[in-house]
């Protein structure tokens, strides 16, 4: 984008409300810190029509014909192109593209004092003036109250998670990430407005509102995927979750008991080694390192562990194929990663999707940054399907009733924003 000015002022999630029911591509990505850029990508200037398994190279294509900022999601099924012994088969009511990328007319940098704003074409730029100085929305509240429905009953779940037990104890793998679905059909919900409740409850640093014409991603991921900066790559698995305390010292007592917890640092720790061989893999030589092992960082509903580890990129390695090699993220599959992939697919009953897949943007210099979807809404307009899924990581010590526990806790915040 040849132009960039400063707005006199910041936008407000109001001011994004407003401008956004007037584009069909919005993808707004909220860091929900005065400390971090937010970004707000508007319009469709030109759009990614990828080739069936031909992802990936289709996308470099496409990064390098605009160098341009470019938008959109990775669903987790582009698993099968990145492993092809892999398949998808199970139900899907929401039917959104397995990937969606654009280069968008407007880009908005938006900070805590002033925002910034990317453009071509000055008519489109003045356009989205006139949006921003129009009236504000009036506020919808005649929606009814969505009752969410589980796709597995707790009984199915403790079935498969005991055949998950199983695979680990005969060696097949180490470690498991195994998820389930909520779902409400023939329902009709303001997207932006509940996504603002979503936000409120959650206050996550990769929050994203993200619509397709008549899809919607809602989501209140607290976790990075991926992110390049010049050659330095950083990628944030999460591992370990716990509830906040209702007093001060009820969550300093929870937040140390999390932090020193054997089976959450374990499963941490298997999921820290399978990203470090990933990221090898478009590494210089040696590397590789983990800045941060098991720090515990508290968000509004959870406590979570999270670990850090970068690498330095190969000078001739395009910045796709980081992606590439290291997709779908660790801490959403298991350790061995395909065998893991394998066991999801026979055991869980709902195709994943955009769910543990990636929203993200590339700059016109080639960097990126990519959250991992999850505390996720996923809304399709037309057939008026809602869906969101939970999970966690199934060790040899886990158990079935504090793994099913745990899902219901990360289920809380999404439930909640349609009450």
């Amino acid at each position: 984008m040849k132009t960039t000015e400063i707005l006199d002022k910041t936008l407000s999630l109001a001011d994004i409300e407003k401008i956004s029911g007037n584009y069909a591509q919005v993808v707004f990505l909220n860091s929900n810190s005065d400390k971090a850029i937010s970004y707000l990508a508007l319009g469709k200037k030109n759009e990614f029509k990828p080739k069936e398994n031909k992802v990936f190279d289709g996308l470099k294509q496409f990064v390098d014909e605009y160098q341009d900022w470019v938008f959109g999601y990775l669903s987790y099924d582009l698993k099968n192109e990145v492993e092809p012994s892999l398949t998808s088969k199970n139900k899907d009511n929401l039917h959104f593209p397995e990937v969606h990328f654009f280069v968008p007319e407007i880009v908005v940098e938006i900070t805590a004092d002033f925002s910034k704003i990317h453009f071509t074409d000055k008519s489109k730029k003045d356009l989205f003036m006139s949006f921003l100085d129009g009236n504000s929305l009036k506020k919808t509240n005649n929606f009814a109250k969505v009752n969410f429905k589980q796709r597995m009953s707790k009984d199915n779940y403790i079935q498969r998670f005991d055949a998950i037990k199983e695979h680990i104890q005969q060696g097949d793998i180490y470690e498991m990430n195994f998820c389930h679905e909520f779902y409400a059909e023939n329902v009709k919900i303001n997207p932006f407005e509940t996504y603002i409740k979503l936000n409120e409850l959650t206050n996550a640093p990769f929050s994203t509102f993200y619509k397709n014409g008549e899809q919607f991603i809602l989501s209140a991921s607290p976790e990075r995927y991926i992110k390049k900066e010049g050659n330095k790559i950083m990628t944030q698995p999460i591992k370990g979750t716990a509830k906040r305390g209702k007093t001060y010292a009820e969550d300093e007592a929870i937040k140390l008991e999390l932090s020193q917890n054997e089976k959450e640092r374990s499963e941490n720790i298997m999921i820290v080694d399978l990203v470090r061989n990933d990221l090898s893999k478009t590494a210089k030589k040696a590397s590789v390192k983990v800045e941060e092992l098991c720090k515990v960082y508290t968000f509004e509903t959870v406590h979570q562990m999270i670990s850090s580890v970068t690498s330095e990129l190969k000078e001739e390695i395009h910045p796709v194929e980081v992606l590439r090699t290291t997709f779908p993220m660790g801490s959403m599959t298991g350790a061995p990663k395909v065998e893991a992939m394998k066991i999801i697919e026979e055991l869980e009953t709902t195709k994943r999707g955009i769910y543990s897949g990636s929203v993200g943007y590339f700059t016109p210099d080639g960097d990126f940054d990519f959250n991992v979807i999850i505390r996720t809404l996923l809304y399709n307009e037309s057939s008026k399907n809602l869906s969101f899924m939970v999970g966690g990581a199934i060790t040899n010590k886990a158990t079935a009733e504090a793994e099913y526990e745990e899902t219901l806790l990360k289920a809380e915040a999404m439930i909640n924003s349609l009450k």
